[in-house]
């Protein structure tokens, strides 16, 4: 997966305690039914559904992905009309969306004055125990000291620790190389938002949260900022992903790349991953689009969750870090699926 923790600073900090286990809903809908359906590139979304369809094991979407190959651009909405169905999947939430991207950060593969941070490989007794270490203990006791676990070295503990959040990246090296990193694993231990934290403690409200300004906090209050820092006791640990083009997105839950604005982190408990799902996001920057259900996320849970991926940079991560909208999401399935799921069938 990308990120085992994206959005959890944005989205935890607003979301509320779940009132119980409502019932799900489903609700078949037609294609007129979803606002700007006909206006959406339907061959950019065909061409993203092609990504990772190969990965079903059911023959009911292996059929479909089979039928997509032979689908063209110009039939592409028509493939999507006349052999998927719309299903609104409501289990009592409001919708939420919020945005992730993948960073870049200034490292280099030795450190230095400047390079003091490292990315590290996730130790073995790690990977054979959970929970593990905390945060804290894992960068203060030493564990992790003269055991070549080092991926890089970055210059920016505030950007690290987003990129943790985030759980790929890109980091850039000094003679103009890039080492693109992907998530390994993770200690165990549940990951604590800061900005709730930020708002427990009276210095921002909720609705001023936001990855840059939790950033800036930490930068001007260097010491309480490597404090609030540890609050999270999660640590995320990394692989090096030494065969990814650099003009593919990072991979995602279904290890394929993921597409800017075309691929969403689901909660598979209520989407399959490898679904098309037709996302209304409402709020600043409307958006009608059919995106595809290809990552998960610790944060997205939830019938009506989803986190967008904007892409690679700080014109993404701006984009990315400020999303929190309301909007309604619908997943299309195939037709004897989604009609299977009504109280009474056909």
């Amino acid at each position: 997966m990308i990120g085992a923790l994206r959005s959890a600073v944005l989205a935890g900090a607003m979301m509320t305690a779940s009132a119980g286990a409502a019932e799900t809903t489903h609700t078949v809908l037609s294609f007129a039914q979803l606002d700007g359906w006909a206006e959406d590139d339907h061959a950019a979304a065909l061409s993203t559904f092609l990504n990772t369809c190969d990965q079903f094991n059911d023959p009911d979407w292996r059929s479909l992905c089979a039928m997509a190959r032979e689908a063209t651009p110009e039939t592409a909405r028509g493939f999507f009309e006349l052999l998927f169905r719309p299903v609104l999947i409501e289990d009592g939430q409001d919708a939420l969306f919020t945005g992730y991207f993948e960073p870049e950060l200034e490292g280099a593969r030795f450190p230095s004055s400047r390079f003091r941070y490292p990315v590290y490989k996730m130790p073995p007794e790690a990977r054979a125990s959970n929970p593990w270490l905390e945060r804290r203990q894992i960068l203060t006791s030493g564990v992790m000291d003269n055991r070549g676990l080092e991926i890089a070295w970055v210059d920016d503990p505030v950007e690290l620790f987003f990129l943790q959040i985030q759980g790929s990246g890109r980091i850039r090296l000094p003679d103009g190389q890039t080492v693109r990193v992907g998530y390994g694993g993770a200690n165990g231990h549940p990951y604590r938002s800061i900005g709730v934290e930020l708002v427990r403690r009276g210095v921002y409200s909720a609705h001023q949260v936001s990855a840059q300004v939790i950033k800036n906090w930490v930068r001007r209050n260097p010491e309480a900022g490597t404090e609030l820092l540890y609050h999270n006791p999660s640590y995320v640990f990394f692989r090096e992903l030494r065969h990814l083009p650099s003009d593919l997105g990072p991979v995602g839950a279904m290890n394929r790349s993921v597409t800017p604005l075309r691929s969403i982190a689901v909660d598979p408990a209520y989407t399959p991953l490898g679904a098309p799902v037709w996302v209304e996001k409402n709020g600043a920057g409307l958006m009608r689009r059919l995106m595809v259900a290809q990552d998960t996320g610790s944060a997205i849970k939830g019938a009506q969750r989803a986190d967008i991926f904007f892409g690679t940079g700080d014109a993404a991560g701006q984009a990315a870090g400020t999303l929190r909208d309301p909007g309604r999401m619908v997943v299309l399935l195939p037709i004897q699926r989604a009609y299977a799921l009504l109280p009474d069938g056909y």
